[in-house]
């Protein structure tokens, strides 16, 4: 299954990325693509595992997306090298343990640069007292591998045995930078490559000033590590655990000039227009802030046109997407008042067809 998986194919595989990016996005005549390659391997921060029982052996499995064929996973060469430890681990200190086995059907790992982990146990039974003491057990015995908590999750049940969350160090420039990172929460799975996209777009706005507004803002990501380049920092955010975890995030960071708030693109595009008024805005001004600069990271699906049409008010766009294909969509757009400056290819998702990428567009009339 992992026969593709190989260091030697990998800077052929990216070139091929880079050769289709630059065909896709051509008619934009834009500038040549600043390239951050991936480690070849082990690069994955994140993995999930559905677990396949047969007889008294147990073990991991992935399923084909096209053909739906299961595979047996005993080594994962995309993920860290801590998932990888833990998962041999993980099986051998369960096997003979009832209460742990019986009707789990998948495994979470979440790791980190810093070391820590998190392991997400679902099953198809509630979990009782008993399994807590029995996991309690298991965290002890795995903790000797590295620092790490465990979760149990059951239909309509989620048993934490200390903290659902590990806290990530990013480096970026000469600056550190801690993130708590939340279970079954979004998070970039290629951390080193994470830190490679937060610098690149530290610089391009590096002695900017003004204000940014950042759309989608997720736990702060890119919020706390441009926070420096600008007087103000506004982040909005739909989902509440994303807010939360960035509240948590610019105070472990000490810093002092964002604010989030938890509403959707649609939603702050209205209270811009003074088309409605928010709660969650009471302790804001929207007249005061200076819309110099945008950043958006969407889903796969793009901008939708409302959203296209707040970002385009924007002097200067910096644009994050995992989708090249609805990116081109919204340039086609975007590109009728603005100009692209920059493009980048980050390699987050090597030896597959997923590309994400960076724009930086500036007014046509305005300078960057």
């Amino acid at each position: 299954m992992f026969s593709h998986i190989n260091p030697k194919f990998y800077d052929q595989q990216l070139q091929d990325k880079e050769q289709n990016m630059q065909l896709l996005f051509s008619q934009f005549n834009g500038p040549k693509f600043d390239i951050f390659p991936s480690a070849t391997l082990n690069y994955r921060q994140r993995a999930e595992f559905r677990v396949w029982h047969e007889g008294d052996d147990l073990f991991y499995i992935m399923f084909d997306s096209t053909t739906k064929q299961k595979y047996r996973v005993d080594d994962f060469p995309v993920a860290s090298v801590l998932i990888n430890k833990l998962m041999k681990a993980l099986l051998i200190e369960i096997k003979n343990k009832p209460l742990l086995r019986e009707r789990l059907f998948q495994v979470d790992f979440l790791s980190t640069l810093s070391g820590e982990a998190l392991i997400s146990l679902l099953y198809h039974k509630p979990l009782t007292d008993e399994w807590q003491e029995d996991a309690l057990k298991l965290k002890s015995i795995l903790a000797k591998i590295a620092p790490l908590d465990i979760i149990g999750r059951a239909k309509k049940q989620k048993i934490i045995l200390e903290k659902d969350y590990v806290i990530e160090n990013l480096t970026v420039g000469q600056r550190h930078f801690k993130y708590q990172q939340v279970e079954n929460s979004f998070t970039q799975p290629n951390a080193v490559v994470n830190e490679h996209m937060l610098l690149w777009a530290q610089e391009a706005t590096t002695g900017r000033g003004g204000d940014l507004i950042e759309l989608y803002c997720g736990n702060g990501n890119f919020s706390i590590a441009l926070a420096q380049n600008f007087d103000r920092v506004l982040g909005t955010e739909i989902s509440k655990s994303s807010v939360k975890s960035a509240q948590v995030n610019i105070a472990m960071n000490k810093i002092s000039n964002i604010d989030i708030v938890r509403m959707s693109s649609e939603e702050f595009s209205q209270a811009m227009n003074g088309e409605r008024k928010f709660r969650r805005l009471a302790d804001f001004d929207l007249t005061t802030y200076h819309y110099d600069t945008v950043l958006v990271d969407p889903p796969r699906a793009g901008l939708d046109p409302d959203s296209v049409e707040l970002v385009s008010r924007f002097k200067d766009i910096i644009y994050i997407s995992c989708n090249p294909e609805t990116l081109k969509d919204n340039l086609v757009q975007l590109t009728k008042t603005h100009q692209i400056k920059k493009f980048a290819l980050f390699d987050q998702f090597p030896y597959t067809h997923h590309v994400e990428t960076g724009v930086i567009l500036s007014k046509k009339d305005n300078k960057f």
